[in-house]
């Protein structure tokens, strides 16, 4: 599987309800690198109590 955002090889891929996606490492991590500085993963934290210590 191809990454979604470009050509390289997908290093991670979901299935969820049939849908596939894929990412290749550096695509990963910009991805993560947004949803750390996102309120609503923060909210997200905060309800399930994850302590990333």
């Amino acid at each position: 599987m191809q990454c979604h955002y470009c050509d390289r090889s997908a290093d991670l891929t979901v299935d969820k309800d049939g849908v596939k996606v894929g990412l290749c490492e550096e695509h990963f991590q910009e991805r993560l690198d947004e949803f750390s500085d996102d309120e609503a993963l923060q909210r997200l934290r905060d309800q399930f109590e994850i302590d990333r210590a």
